[in-house]
């Protein structure tokens, strides 16, 4: 035991014996500097110096841009744009889908695969008289002064407005005899009518070319969209004048008749119209023997 008090007197006593450390000229032995140490004091102040600088380094790793040099760490910058790339990527994949819905529609429309939708007449106008039964139709005095105020701005339109919607008219595309009619038993939602070749076809009635391309088995084939969710189509056309996205007018000639397409037998027009998804016979609307 008093051995290893001794030990530990002399260690300590080592820490604590003073140094002298001289900085001489070599040439005339001039003592320029003198410091007194310890090997205590020494330990402490490297200890010092040593987190002063770590500290150091790491704040400007931390808060400048040189951590992007090292291994490791990632760029600010490419994390922004990958995020931006990321939202983009995802706007991009939801507008093909659209687009492909959209594409499978008219594809569907295209080769007349359209499932028929039988409805209950009886069934809807008695779920709609139910309904209306139980809304409450009595004005509020927001709704009336909204009513007043429409009825002094549309005074003198009023006539214009009402018979607006009664003035829709389709203008028969070609005139000939029909050689297929509208048959929904075969999925012949259309129908042809014989021509010669190279017969004008004109607009059924006011619209914009959403389709003006060619297929394989209806030739030439552009499709109308008109108002009141009207949509016609002009099958085994020899050639198109009109482009997707140009306006047109009912009469204008959009088409020339002919026998494209595997499907077509002769020179005829295949004419369907569509109305809010559905077919519906042309023959119902339009006299084709003017």
């Amino acid at each position: 035991m008093a051995e290893t008090k001794k030990k530990q007197k002399r260690r300590i006593r080592k820490l604590l014996d003073k140094y002298r450390l001289v900085i001489l000229n070599e040439n005339t032995f001039e003592e320029r500097l003198s410091f007194k140490l310890t090997r205590l004091n020494v330990f402490v102040m490297g200890s010092l110096i040593a987190v002063f600088f770590i500290s150091v380094t790491y704040l400007i790793i931390a808060l400048t841009p040189l951590r992007e040099y090292i291994p490791g760490y990632s760029s600010t910058a490419l994390k922004k744009k990958a995020t931006e790339l990321s939202y983009k990527t995802d706007s991009l994949q939801q507008v093909i889908l659209m687009n492909d819905r959209y594409y499978s529609s008219i594809k569907k429309v295209l080769t007349g695969d359209v499932s028929q939708v039988d409805f209950n007449r009886d069934s809807i106008i008695n779920a709609v008289k139910l309904e209306a039964s139980e809304v409450d139709l009595n004005p509020s005095a927001e709704d009336s002064i909204l009513r007043q105020k429409v009825d002094k701005e549309d005074k003198y339109n009023l006539f214009e407005s009402a018979t607006s919607s009664t003035n829709f008219v389709l203008f028969p595309p070609v005139s000939g005899a029909i050689s297929a009619s509208y048959d929904t038993k075969d999925k012949h939602y259309a129908v042809d009518i014989t021509v010669a070749k190279d017969t004008p076809i004109k607009a059924t009635a006011d619209g914009v070319v959403i389709f003006s391309e060619w297929t394989a088995s209806t030739g030439y084939v552009l499709i109308l969209e008109h108002s009141q969710g009207l949509i016609s189509i002009y099958k085994h056309c020899s050639a198109l004048t009109k482009v997707q996205g140009d306006l047109v007018k009912a009469g204008e000639v959009i088409a020339t008749a002919g026998n494209t397409g595997e499907l077509s037998t002769g020179p005829h027009l295949h004419f369907e119209l569509w109305n809010d998804g559905y077919p519906i016979n042309p023959t119902n609307f339009i006299d084709f023997n003017k």
